[in-house]
């Protein structure tokens, strides 16, 4: 069993992760109030939950069963970069192929993709699926998803080598499962595949059957909502853009899922700044500042090449924004997320005093 000398933040989040519980439903488990959990994922290792919340963060881990116990250590051990274990040969060690697609899930959702992709790559390289049983190609399609994930950061999301490439064959091999769900999922993802190749229009209608998709959870659908509204914003209709993004705000809300919620702020202050209301702009992005986990260094790219637009928009204010971009294309560089670098510098682009435009 895995032994916790001192909580810190980022421990309280990987625990949360093991456990499969949103922000909310962990408050409550725990018996703390949701701001509580939303400071401890906020500061991470900077914060230690006090003296009371470490006896109940002790007592949480001593109730989780051997799974929950396993899926805490992975995302420690990942979150370390702990080194890799060879695959064995002969059968395939199933248990230690969902150990792998956990600790990938954990280096995915921090941009390590190298780490991610060695965990993934190895057992899709190794695997054959015409010949896999049940189980095998399951893990298959997760292993494949996770890298389309993966894909879909870094910008690929067309050829041979792309995201959307990877999710159809994940795709296809929970449709031979029966796996209703996670076909929708996939769906879902490779929608996002086709917005973030331009085809706006043909997204929108895509993103907005699915928000009503019975086979998704409520959640993925308040997602498809949310991108019903990017979408639209993005092809220039921001005023409903916002209205049906506030629409998935609330969703969200109601499902305690602070991390989308503050996402969609920032989308919110997008179409705001579109639809040019800086004041609603700044108040979105205010709010998605001081509630979003800005652990994953994507997020903070997002949120800085957010900020960024907005600021460019008033002159008084563009050398700020000009520093944000800076900022964020220097870690969008650092982690090889080829689509944001091409976003900022279609903005610097855009804003160059040089440009005719």
């Amino acid at each position: 069993m895995v032994a916790v000398d001192r909580w810190t933040g980022a421990h309280a989040q990987a625990l949360r992760f093991a456990l499969r519980m949103s922000v909310r439903a962990y408050a409550a488990y725990l018996g703390v109030a949701v701001r509580t959990v939303s400071k401890w994922e906020r500061f991470g290792a900077n914060t230690y939950p006090r003296g009371v919340s470490q006896e109940v963060l002790d007592v949480a881990l001593a109730r989780c069963d051997d799974d929950t116990r396993a899926r805490f250590a992975v995302a420690l051990a990942a979150r370390t970069g702990a080194p890799l274990i060879p695959v064995p040969s002969g059968d395939l060690d199933h248990e230690g192929w969902v150990d792998d697609i956990e600790r990938a899930a954990t280096a995915l959702g921090g941009q390590n993709f190298a780490f991610a992709a060695a965990l993934l790559q190895r057992w899709i390289a190794l695997s054959d699926p015409h010949r896999l049983d049940e189980r095998g190609l399951y893990l298959y399609a997760r292993s494949t998803t996770l890298l389309g994930d993966l894909r879909r950061d870094q910008g690929l999301v067309s050829g041979p080598l792309s995201a959307a490439h990877t999710y159809t064959i994940a795709r296809s091999i929970y449709a031979q499962l029966g796996l209703a769900r996670r076909v929708a999922q996939l769906d879902l993802a490779l929608t996002v595949t086709m917005e973030m190749s331009g085809l706006l229009d043909t997204a929108a209608r895509r993103y907005e059957h699915l928000a009503g998709d019975e086979r998704l959870t409520d959640r993925d659908r308040a997602r498809a909502l949310l991108w019903v509204g990017t979408s639209l914003s993005k092809n220039g209709d921001h005023v409903y853009s916002m209205r049906v993004m506030g629409a998935a705000a609330r969703e969200f809300d109601r499902l305690g899922e602070a991390d989308d919620w503050s996402v969609t702020q920032q989308k919110l202050a997008l179409a705001a700044r579109g639809a040019g209301d800086l004041t609603a702009a700044l108040r979105h992005l205010s709010i998605a500042r001081d509630t979003a986990i800005l652990a994953a260094p994507l997020q903070r790219v997002r949120l800085d090449t957010a900020h960024g637009h907005v600021l460019l928009t008033d002159p008084a204010t563009a050398d700020e924004g000009h520093r944000l971009l800076a900022r964020a294309e220097k870690v969008a560089a650092a982690y090889g997320m080829s689509h944001q670098l091409r976003s900022i510098a279609r903005l610097q682009q855009a804003t160059d005093p040089g440009d005719p435009q």
